[in-house]
């Protein structure tokens, strides 16, 4: 019997591609390539805009070692730099600047509003003694020399006419002025038409209840109507109109003799010469100025212009 041949199994295995010009790597190699030109020339472009000083802290900026720039060191931190900042955050824009110049300003400022405080006082006293020497000056109104108080308050000079018990300024329960009021009003508007600060006008009454007050006219209306009575007796003595900021009526809510609600020196005209800062106050709703209230915050101000007379 013939023997038997064993069968011939022939295995063939493709070989790979993977390296071939069919492959994906090379894609992934190029796309990198790509992506940093395009990053390159964006850069680039962005360069173009910038103005020469920009162009001079950046080149300054990779000037300066990295040592220096996480320390603070002498180019990066130093406030002479074209650089802004510095110092151990390189975040923040005002770094290590030198503490005088930063002081400076606030220093400055402070100074000069102390200043411009101190000539407004003077002038407000010099104002002070002119009032008074009109009303001396004058037979007439030196008799009611002691009706009439002046005094510096936080608003400004405050000139004050009172009644007395033998010596009203008003018919008594209305807003009609005596003779020697409607005077005393236009030789003090003569003189204050002369200084270029604004006024305010207040009218008081004592703490009697105003007769038939519970009809709605009490002692509310009328001392707001006395209060326009003396402004109009102020701008026929000379004043411009334009010159009154404010005028009210306090009724007796601020009494002249806390002690007395009823004393008749409580009957009172005040008129106030305001200072700048409380004028800019009162034109602002009760606010300083957004530039004024920084810069009082920043210099420290102390408060008030003047002390407060009771």
């Amino acid at each position: 019997m013939a023997k038997k041949e064993s069968a011939r199994v022939i295995v063939r295995r493709a070989k790979g591609h993977g390296e071939g010009h069919h492959g994906g790597a090379w894609k992934i190699a190029y796309a990198d390539f790509v992506t940093a030109m395009m990053a390159f020339f964006l850069l680039m472009w962005l360069m173009g805009t910038l103005d020469k000083p920009t162009r001079e802290g950046i080149s300054e900026y990779f000037k300066t070692s990295i040592s220096d720039q996480l320390d603070g060191g002498p180019s990066v931190g130093q406030s002479d730099t074209i650089l802004d900042g510095g110092g151990n955050d390189l975040t923040q824009a005002e770094g290590r600047q030198k503490q005088a110049d930063l002081a400076t300003p606030v220093v400055d400022l402070k100074a000069s509003r102390a200043e411009e405080q101190r000539q407004e006082l003077e002038k407000l006293e010099k104002l002070k003694k002119e009032v008074e020497d009109a009303i001396s000056a004058n037979p007439r109104l030196a008799e009611f020399k002691k009706q009439i108080a002046l005094d510096m308050t936080q608003e400004g000079l405050r000139i004050q006419i009172m009644d007395q018990s033998q010596r009203a300024m008003f018919s008594s329960g209305s807003a009609r002025l005596a003779t020697y009021t409607t005077e005393i009003l236009r030789e003090i508007g003569r003189v204050l038409d002369n200084v270029p600060n604004r006024l305010s006008i207040s009218g008081h009454t004592d703490a009697t209840a105003y007769s038939g007050g519970e009809n709605g006219y009490s002692n509310w209306e009328l001392s707001a109507d006395r209060g326009n009575a003396a402004r109009r007796e102020l701008i026929a003595g000379g004043m411009a109109d334009d010159r009154i900021l404010r005028v009210v009526g306090l009724g007796s809510a601020v009494p002249f003799d806390r002690n007395d609600p009823v004393d008749p020196l409580n009957r009172r005209i005040s008129i106030t010469v305001l200072n700048r800062q409380t004028e800019e106050s009162i034109v602002n709703g009760g606010v300083l100025p957004t530039r004024q209230a920084a810069a009082t915050i920043r210099a420290g101000d102390a408060g008030p212009l003047l002390d407060k007379h009771p």
